[in-house]
């Protein structure tokens, strides 16, 4: 009889994470080719652990624990994967929501897809460069917007200086 439960109990787990996965699903640009590509192998050994789960597995931090969340000084925010400039200090804002939030991107810096995981519409954000998860965006932003990206701060590194890097 135990036996028994043992085999049902594990049965029952791996179609709990298979539905897991698949609520959770893939990007839906996970098939787009990118400047920079590299083998999973290389992103690992390049990014840290918390870095590779949110740009490469669309994982999320915990709010209120990115050190760029404080982050105040002039500057660009700048992708952890390859370093693109993706957002000037000039449009960070505080939202109140534990992440880093910006109303606007620089130009050409990021790709935005339709993310249904876990059941919600959401847009996800990318890098255009290598396709790095890096947050979402949500229309509940300041003017001149009205457009509040969302971003992981692992997913980016802050270079101080100039903000208005296009």
């Amino acid at each position: 009889m135990t036996d028994r439960r043992l085999v049902l109990a594990s049965i029952a787990g791996l179609f709990g994470l298979s539905a897991l996965r698949w609520l959770k699903g893939s990007p839906a640009h996970a098939a787009e080719k990118f400047e920079i590509e590299k083998t999973e192998a290389e992103w690992r050994a390049q990014l840290t652990p918390q870095q590779y789960e949110i740009l490469r597995n669309q994982g999320t931090e915990r709010p209120w624990t990115s050190p760029l969340l404080k982050e105040h000084r002039k500057g660009v925010f700048a992708c952890a994967g390859c370093d693109l400039p993706l957002f000037s200090s000039e449009t960070k804002f505080e939202s109140g929501t534990g992440w880093p939030s910006f109303y606007k991107p620089l130009d050409n810096a990021v790709g935005t897809t339709e993310d249904r995981t876990f059941g919600m519409a959401r847009t996800e954000v990318h890098c255009r460069r290598c396709g790095g998860h890096l947050g979402h965006v949500f229309d509940d932003g300041p003017k001149p917007t009205g457009l509040r990206y969302c971003m992981d701060g692992f997913a980016l590194n802050f270079h101080p200086g100039n903000s208005s890097a296009s």
